[in-house]
């Protein structure tokens, strides 16, 4: 009887749902928390700078290169507090649209695992850090794992985790370097998705 549930809960887990295929565009809607993971140098690093978790959306859109390999494209933005020794500087926002290329282990089966490697343009804009200036532009690596679950064959939801290097070099008003600030976010998302 073990043996029987066994395999009719293994033949659910991973049963054929003709799903992605080579040529398909996955859509996938999340909710995602931002959470840096702050390092610095220079003056900074005595400084005690952090930069705050935001909860925030995010869209995506993968095309299938073959059945297995797909290129996601990942969209989303965000405006963090940076202090320092707990006393705010002010705000920033980032824009890290980040292009990922994807192995999808099992993509016919119900539960989808993929793991993906790629990288990062970061745009920081709308800067309100009074007596301060940021670069406006990093380049960085991004590494991602996550699954699809099927709801049906059109149908499903996703758990994603990225990790986004994202750096920019940190001058006062006049010009004085003052180091370099990692922010480097995990990135946590929940979401759902459809093909077309």
């Amino acid at each position: 009887m073990q043996g029987k549930t066994l395999a009719i809960l293994t033949s659910l887990l991973f049963a054929s749902q003709a799903f992605a295929a080579e040529g398909d565009w996955l859509v996938r809607g999340r909710l995602i928390q931002v959470a840096p993971s702050v390092s610095t140098t220079g003056a900074l690093a005595t400084l005690d700078v952090d930069v705050d978790k935001q909860v925030v959306p995010e869209l995506d859109f993968t095309y299938m290169l073959t059945n297995n390999l797909g290129a996601e494209l990942i969209l989303g933005t965000a405006r963090h507090e940076v202090s320092a020794g707990g006393t705010s500087l002010g705000k920033v926002n980032h824009l890290p649209p980040t292009l990922t290329l994807q192995y999808h282990f099992t993509p016919d089966a119900t539960f989808r695992p993929y793991a993906g490697v790629g990288v990062n343009y970061t745009r920081f804009y709308n800067v309100d850090l009074p007596g301060l200036q940021v670069d406006k532009n990093s380049f960085g690596g991004s590494l991602q794992i996550g699954a699809d679950y099927a709801i049906n064959k059109d149908w499903f939801v996703n758990l994603d985790l990225k990790k986004i290097y994202i750096k920019t070099d940190v001058s006062t008003a006049g010009g004085t370097d003052l180091g370099t600030l990692k922010i480097n976010p995990l990135v946590i998302g929940l979401g759902v998705g459809t093909k077309f």
